[in-house]
């Protein structure tokens, strides 16, 4: 038998976006624009995206890198306040690997004449598939693209 393990660990990352909380939280909300930040990039196969942004809703990828293994990711929205909060549980997989289940709140805040948005996780890393670090890396270069998206867009307005 495999020896199991469970390492637990939080994070909280903050970004402001020079762009009001209505459009921070609809790049959340919408799935087509979500998707061109969250999944979508140069490397990535998408397989599958979809989201039913309600409370009690679900959203679901399958993606690949590079041709390599399938990686899941399924989340249910647990509390949603337009233009202020969204609370999400998600489970990730790598191949038939179950990486991680975690707690996640967004916060979008007013600040000056954007937003600022606080994103804490909560997480269980399993069985050395994953690890908070390289977990906080990851989801700070998504946070990232998200800025780089609104600020394209609102040079393009």
């Amino acid at each position: 038998m495999t020896e199991r393990s469970v390492k637990h660990a939080s994070f909280v990352i903050e970004r402001t976006y020079d762009a009001l909380p209505a459009r921070v939280f609809a790049a959340f909300a919408d799935p087509a624009i979500k998707r061109r930040w969250f999944a979508e990039g140069e490397g990535w196969e998408i397989e599958e995206f979809n989201a039913d942004f309600r409370v009690g809703g679900s959203e679901r990828s399958r993606f690949r890198f590079r041709g390599g293994e399938l990686i899941r990711n399924d989340t249910i929205y647990q509390d949603i306040v337009p233009d202020q909060r969204i609370i999400i549980t998600y489970s990730m997989m790598i191949g038939d690997n179950r990486i991680s289940a975690s707690l996640t709140t967004m916060e979008f805040k007013p600040a000056d004449s954007g937003t600022r948005l606080v994103f804490t996780e909560q997480g269980a890393f399993l069985d050395g598939y994953d690890d908070p670090a390289g977990r906080e890396h990851g989801t700070g270069a998504l946070l990232d693209n998200l800025g780089a998206m609104l600020k394209r867009e609102s040079a393009r307005a």
